[in-house]
């Protein structure tokens, strides 16, 4: 029978590891029980290299933990050995870490019967028995991985692993179709692939992989997310035309000091994709009137929409082209405050937004009052970031709590980019606990105010005033 921690519990655990020595003390521990799992040729091999892990028993684990294991994370691993301190001799920092992951990883490899998800980013000196034992990643699911891993890995990955569903690839300088076949070999060899996400890191790119994508029918037709990330110049989006079945779409990049980053969108501006219902695009990404063309094409079932662009035109077009639209994140300048009300009175399904607010854009004030006039009868959820100091004031959030009784209870997020508390965010807070409705308090959400060294944030579900 398995056993589980409470959330409670786990809360609890966590809300106490605040400090290194915590945590290395915990790392200290699952390496220590790791060991002890390890099979007496491991073991031998760490000893003869002078490397002395205790372990918290002399005896055998009373379970097979290793077996039991679904998602594996080589790179937690390796993070784990590398904050421990146990007592090494005989070889240099990096070769006895990489020992040890490798002998800890062979043992989860060669133990797990199927796993689901692997991540492998990291690096290590991968030794030539480490592949015999990867059949347990027949039926994985969900594969995160840097191209920087040996092209040997792939290649027998590729033989044995025919339905991964989920594909994450950090792709670094120096990879090179000639160099990392079987990266190509393994997406190739996909028979169900849903989840593509490439990040271009290091002057890497996507640019070999893209005949592989392209060429592979299965792919093609079965690809329904697809996430790019870049931090290289002017890398080509125009191939995810021949992906006729996506859901999602998401770019994410380091925009240029001047310029667009995608040159080749403009052939993406007639493009249908007639299934797309999540979309992602950061500033200066093409020329907004290609863009505006694309939402003219691809509005209409669009639900959730991410937009960082700042083309007033733009802006405009989601209520002309978005009418389906659920969730917006959106950023409004101070002159565009009859742009919000347009989109709300057009997009009657809207659900929940996230606006940016501080002195270059939209107040705070003007936002609650525009959402508690404007918004449809569905609409649950608002999330209002703070560039700079809030200005919102608690005569202000009560005004608004009042124009929103008996209406759906509302979930209420403030990101307050100042960093110092004040006593207006007191106040705030007590003027939100007085209009919580605890008959509808939803536990993940319940009223907190989360610091950081950067930002504070205010949640909450709102409803009536309590006693009323």
């Amino acid at each position: 029978m398995s056993c589980q921690l409470t959330i409670d519990c786990l809360n609890e655990i966590f809300e106490n590891l605040d400090d290194k020595k915590t945590l290395h003390s915990l790392s200290t521990a699952i390496l220590s029980t790791l060991v002890a799992c390890l099979s007496n040729e491991s073991k031998e091999l760490l000893f003869k290299n002078e490397i002395f892990i205790s372990t918290p028993t002399s005896k055998p684990p009373l379970f097979n933990y290793p077996a039991f294991c679904k998602v594996l994370s080589i790179d937690n691993i390796y993070l784990i050995i590398g904050e421990t301190t146990p007592i090494f001799t005989a070889l240099r920092l990096k070769d006895r870490s990489d020992l040890v992951v490798n002998e800890v990883v062979k043992m989860f490899l060669t133990q797990i019967s199927s796993l689901k998800k692997l991540t492998f980013y990291t690096y290590i000196t991968v030794p030539n028995d480490f592949f015999v034992a990867i059949d347990c990643l027949t039926d994985l699911s969900e594969l995160h991985c840097s191209s920087e891993l040996p092209p040997e890995f792939f290649y027998h990955l590729s033989k044995i692993c025919h339905n991964l569903h989920s594909l994450i690839i950090d792709i670094h300088c120096f990879y090179r179709n000639s160099e990392n076949y079987g990266l190509n070999e393994l997406i190739s060899s996909q028979n169900n692939l849903k989840f593509l996400d490439l990040s271009a890191t290091n002057d890497g790119h996507w640019i070999d992989i893209i005949p592989t994508l392209t060429k592979h029918s299965n792919t093609l037709n079965t690809l329904t997310k697809l996430h790019l990330f870049s931090e290289r110049n002017y890398l080509p989006v125009s191939f995810i035309a021949l992906f006729p079945n996506l859901q999602e779409i998401r770019f994410l990049y380091i925009p240029l000091t001047e310029g667009f980053q995608f040159r080749d969108f403009e052939e993406l501006q007639n493009v249908t994709f007639p299934k797309l219902k999540y979309l992602a695009i950061p500033v200066s990404c093409t020329k907004p009137k290609y863009f505006i063309k694309f939402l003219e094409n691809n509005g209409k079932n669009l639900e959730n929409f991410y937009l960082e662009e700042s083309d007033h035109a733009l802006k405009l077009s989601i209520a002309k082209f978005c009418p389906n639209l659920k969730n917006l994140s959106i950023s409004l300048e101070n002159s565009e405050l009859d742009t919000l009300r347009i989109i709300f009175i057009s997009c009657q399904y809207l659900e929940s937004i996230e606006i940016l607010c501080g002195s270059y854009w939209l107040k705070e004030k003007e936002v609650l009052e525009t959402i508690a006039k404007y918004s449809p009868k569905n609409f649950y959820k608002l999330k209002i970031n703070s560039c700079s100091h809030s200005e919102l004031l608690p005569e202000d959030l009560e005004s608004f709590f009042i124009s929103w009784k008996n209406r759906t209870p509302l979930a209420l997020i403030i990101i307050d980019g100042n960093k110092y508390f004040n006593e207006e965010n007191e106040e705030n807070i007590n003027i939100i606990k007085k209009y919580i409705n605890l008959e509808e308090l939803v536990a993940e959400e319940e009223l907190t105010l989360e610091e950081t060294s950067t930002t504070k944030t205010i949640k909450g579900w709102i409803g009536s005033p309590i006693g009323t």
